[in-house]
């Protein structure tokens, strides 16, 4: 009874954690103004077919190489394409590799650190060792060999950026069950009949999230500034499909004469890593008990 007393005193205090959390989060105001603009972001991606003013591959040759006017917001491209519309069809792409790489990272790392830290011994040492050697790639070099091999594709992406960004959520994950599985409420499940893949998804995973929520509020911005890169460097996202990335690569070379078709483009993708920088930053002091009041 003892045992399952303390069981529930812990899961109180949890819950406990998580509303402190979320009161000091909403406190913070560049938090909630991060939060309030990628709310925005992913309301323009998933309604992007009826925000749009024209589809991504409208032409209007006539009014090509356009600056900013009336008609047309941000302008044309060299096919008279709507510089609005396209960028609203980039941030499905980008919002929606942001979000897909990171369920990807995390249904990797996470289970692989979980498992390596709470097995031990050989089982640990041979996952860390493979860990290292992965750790030792350089990760944008490693995602563009990979697309290399793949070719570009939004799906191909996914694939690149999940197979290569799990590694420092698999050391986070291995560091916070190291950390929680000598606590007193783990021995007390053990104690009590619980085995041991129970108590590592029981109590254990669900006491190190914050962390690992953390990092992946941080790994989202990575993950869409690393389609930028791809897509800048001609390996991402395969025409006519939008991305910012894309646009910022194509029509660098018009700075100096239609400094719009790159410029808006970049804001853009400034705007989204500035935003989930602002979240990030206030989702991890809002987790960090040592502002606990």
């Amino acid at each position: 009874m003892r045992i399952m007393a303390r069981l529930g005193k812990e899961t109180e205090a949890e819950v406990s954690l998580w509303r402190d959390a979320w009161r000091r989060l909403r406190r913070n105001r560049l938090a909630v103004l991060g939060g309030l603009v990628i709310i925005v972001l992913g309301c323009v991606a998933l309604l992007a077919d009826v925000m749009a003013p024209y589809h991504y591959t409208k032409a209007h040759f006539l009014h090509a190489y356009e600056f900013p006017n009336r008609d047309f917001p941000l302008g044309t491209d060299p096919l008279g394409r709507d510089m609005l519309s396209r960028i609203i069809y980039g941030a499905r792409v980008s919002m929606l590799v942001g979000v897909v790489a990171q369920c990807i990272v995390v249904s990797i790392g996470v289970p692989i650190g979980a498992v390596s830290a709470y097995y031990g011994g050989k089982v640990d040492l041979a996952i860390m060792r493979f860990v290292d050697v992965m750790y030792a790639f350089p990760r944008l070099l490693f995602v563009i060999l990979i697309m290399s091999m793949l070719g570009a594709g939004l799906f191909n992406i996914f694939i690149a950026i999940g197979l290569t960004g799990w590694v420092n959520v698999a050391r986070l994950t291995r560091a916070q069950i190291l950390s929680l599985k000598e606590k007193e409420f783990a021995e007390g499940a053990l104690a009590a009949g619980a085995s041991g893949p129970w108590v590592l998804g029981k109590h254990l995973l669900p006491n190190a999230l914050s962390p690992i929520i953390v990092a992946v509020t941080f790994g989202i911005p990575e993950a869409i500034f690393t389609e930028a890169a791809l897509s800048f460097i001609g390996v991402g996202i395969n025409p006519p499909t939008p991305s910012w990335g894309q646009m910022v690569g194509e029509y660098q070379q018009y700075i100096l004469s239609y400094w719009h078709l790159c410029v808006f483009p970049s804001v853009a993708i400034a705007l989204t890593m500035l935003s989930f920088t602002f979240l990030g930053d206030g989702v991890r002091d809002a987790l960090d008990p040592k502002l606990r009041e």
